[in-house]
């Protein structure tokens, strides 16, 4: 079973329908239990980090989160809420990923909404990916660069579009919204073998 984390963000049920169309069986949940017992756990959302954290640790799910072994998934909040700190409410975040979530300046065009080519992708959950291939953003903040970045994508500034460490993964895209692409990359998630 694909766990998909519930914690008050949006954009759940659209991930769920995508995990599914893929011939997955999923369920929505903050039962711990079912987050351990789980074969891939999915931490999606849209959403303000400061409001998502506060759920997470009310319910135990910021320590519970870092425990988890199998593979994790975070995309766009999911991947913010996995940096150490966000500016976003100045909010501190789980800590999975050793960088920083910032602000696009405000003198630009914020949100940053549309789709992007990435580049210097690597890692088994781009595989298959090709250089003219592009993803779905919609976002206000952005993860800095870190060893962790697996992907870049540039706008006003280059940011992570994706992050590993260890088992965690993260996408600032939405690759439940990024048509053959995303969905190609999500299949690739949750064919991982750890």
């Amino acid at each position: 079973m694909i766990a998909i984390i519930k914690y008050n963000a949006g954009n759940i049920a659209s991930v769920k329908n995508a995990v599914e169309r893929l011939g997955y069986e999923c369920a929505i949940t903050d039962n711990p239990d079912e987050l351990r017992s789980a074969e891939k756990v999915i931490f999606p959302g849209v959403g303000e980090a400061g409001t998502a954290m506060k759920y997470l640790t009310e319910h135990g799910l910021d320590t519970l989160f870092k425990s988890l072994t199998q593979p994790v998934l975070g995309i766009c909040l999911g991947l913010q809420l996995m940096c150490r700190h966000s500016e976003e409410g100045n909010t501190d975040c789980l800590g999975i990923f050793d960088t920083d979530v910032k602000r696009f300046p405000p003198k630009d065009i914020v949100p940053h909404t549309g789709w992007n080519n990435l580049s210097d992708v690597r890692t088994p959950l781009f595989d298959g990916f090709e250089n003219d291939d592009t993803v779905y953003f919609v976002h206000s903040y952005y993860a800095e660069i870190s060893p962790q970045t697996i992907a870049k994508c540039g706008y006003i500034l280059p940011f992570g579009a994706a992050m590993q460490k260890d088992n965690f993964y993260a996408t600032q895209f939405h690759p439940e919204k990024s048509a053959a692409v995303g969905e190609r990359i999500l299949k690739n998630f949750l064919e991982l073998k750890i």
